[in-house]
């Protein structure tokens, strides 16, 4: 009998989880044993005081030791991207791979370009709501985004952490997303990890992401990363 991989995804800061990576985990099917996990950030009804990465870092490895999972893979996209990575940071020996769907937040060492973009984004206004009833999890997305943005700015990746990481490393990058923020991110984390694979998706953007959009593609990508990873 074939052993199935064992995931914990991880969504971004706006989609629950489940909705987020339904086309993804349908796709992957029997061949996976996954966990699409909420974001800390929203366990209650509002972020925790003292909200930060290490909140999301203690979360995934509550989950994965909840359902047996000595050593996964990691799968983030945007906000749960980040929080992979402060995991990968703190707890690599658990992580079999790590794979990155446009981390939000990939440290405070960034390029001048991703600065300038950085600022962009802070000062952006949240754009007015659809018309007609939100779903009830939308009323926690405002709060839980500035928690998010503030754990960015007081956050402290351990880059060395990261350099002795030696397991592979998957980043999805969309061909439609900023360069000068997502594509330069990439280049750094290159000569971070010692295992690094960068793939391009020509026709998605940071809010149009392969694992809603081309769920089969990835699901390839991810199921070869996985099988070169394990022994």
């Amino acid at each position: 009998m074939t052993t199935r991989h064992r995931v914990v995804l991880l969504p971004g800061a706006v989609l629950p989880a489940e909705p987020a990576y339904a086309a993804l985990l349908e796709t992957l099917g029997e061949r996976v044993e996954a966990v699409a996990k909420d974001l800390e950030v929203y366990a209650g009804d509002q972020p925790p005081p003292d909200f930060g990465l290490d909140t999301e870092a203690r979360g995934i490895l509550r989950e994965a030791d909840a359902h047996g999972f000595d050593r996964f893979h990691l799968v983030g996209y945007s906000g749960g991207g980040a929080s992979s990575l402060a995991f990968a940071a703190r707890h690599g020996e658990r992580l079999v791979s790590l794979a990155l769907l446009e981390p939000a937040w990939a440290g405070n060492e960034r390029t001048a370009p991703e600065e300038a973009l950085a600022e962009r984004f802070r000062a952006l206004v949240p754009p007015p709501r659809p018309d007609g009833p939100p779903p009830p999890w939308l009323a926690k997305r405002p709060a839980g985004a500035r928690a998010f943005l503030n754990a960015f700015e007081t956050g402290d990746l351990d880059l060395a952490a990261l350099r002795a990481f030696d397991r592979p490393v998957y980043f999805a990058l969309g061909g439609r997303s900023n360069p000068d923020y997502f594509a330069r991110m990439a280049e750094r984390l290159a000569a971070i990890f010692s295992d690094f694979t960068v793939e391009t998706f020509p026709e998605r953007h940071h809010f149009d992401p392969p694992h809603r959009t081309e769920p089969e593609r990835l699901a390839g990508s991810l199921l070869a990363l996985w099988a070169r990873a394990e022994p």
